[in-house]
């Protein structure tokens, strides 16, 4: 089973740079986007052999997530159990046979951290979230997690320490969900590879340099680790300021 997830920044922009054309090169299985920033009726994405869910921002061109799928699934949660998340369409969760897949947008704690104590109030619930799963079946955890959490993850370390996405706090809530039983898929299989990262500044030249952060994600429930076959990050697609990223898993 291959799984893609990618932060679109805006579905819309996407379609007209490219998507249709690597979401049809990807063969994927489970194809989750997150930040769609469109509203119901926006955008017609006719893929053959898909079924699509989507949840939808209240405020228009704001955030929101959506999965296409083969595999029809058992069940689909929108959002966080009915909680203020909710409006901002930044969580859907799949239930399947075998796993649970949750295709998730995290909040940014701003620049200037003024939203940092939503961030991990959201933080303690997407956890909360997680674990419940878990004790049910395993789970696969996509999406722009918008943290990166080792120095390896982030080109300039020094210059970026206590910034957003980027401080103790934020990269202390990821340790967490690890040592709850979450793998990193990515550095499961590269440990020790520098420069693969998922996001770039749109500022000239950031992204022709690699001056990036990895902060898209696959984590997975430790006892998958078995079925792990693959995980990669596909930096030569464009499109959008972040790149698409996939894992492999065999389920047989």
């Amino acid at each position: 089973m291959k799984i893609v997830s990618w932060n679109v920044n805006g579905i819309r922009a996407c379609v007209k740079k490219g998507f249709n054309d690597f979401f049809k090169q990807a063969e994927a299985d489970i194809f989750c986007v997150q930040e769609i920033k469109c509203q119901q009726g926006q955008v017609e994405l006719p893929f053959e052999g898909y079924e699509q869910y989507w949840n939808y921002a209240e405020k228009k061109g704001y955030s929101g997530t959506a999965v296409f799928t083969k595999q029809s699934p058992l069940s689909v949660q929108y959002g966080l159990n009915g909680s203020d998340h909710e409006a901002e369409g930044r969580v859907l969760t799949l239930e399947f046979e075998e796993f649970f897949l949750v295709n998730c947008y995290t909040p940014n704690s701003k620049r200037d951290l003024s939203r940092l104590s939503y961030r991990l109030q959201w933080e303690d619930e997407i956890h909360a979230h997680l674990t419940a799963l878990d004790k049910q079946k395993p789970v696969i955890y996509c999406g722009d997690l918008n943290v990166a959490h080792e120095e390896i993850d982030i080109c300039n370390v020094k210059s970026n320490y206590g910034n957003s996405g980027f401080t103790t706090e934020e990269r202390g809530k990821m340790t967490r969900l690890q040592e709850a039983g979450f793998i990193d898929s990515f550095r499961t299989l590269q440990p020790n590879e520098e420069g693969a990262y998922t996001w770039w500044s749109y500022m000239r030249d950031v992204r022709e340099r690699n001056i990036g952060w990895r902060i898209d994600y696959v984590l997975m429930s430790k006892r998958l680790q078995p079925a792990l076959q693959a995980s990669q990050i596909h930096s030569e697609i464009l499109g959008s300021d972040h790149c698409p990223i996939s894992a492999e898993i065999s389920f047989e």
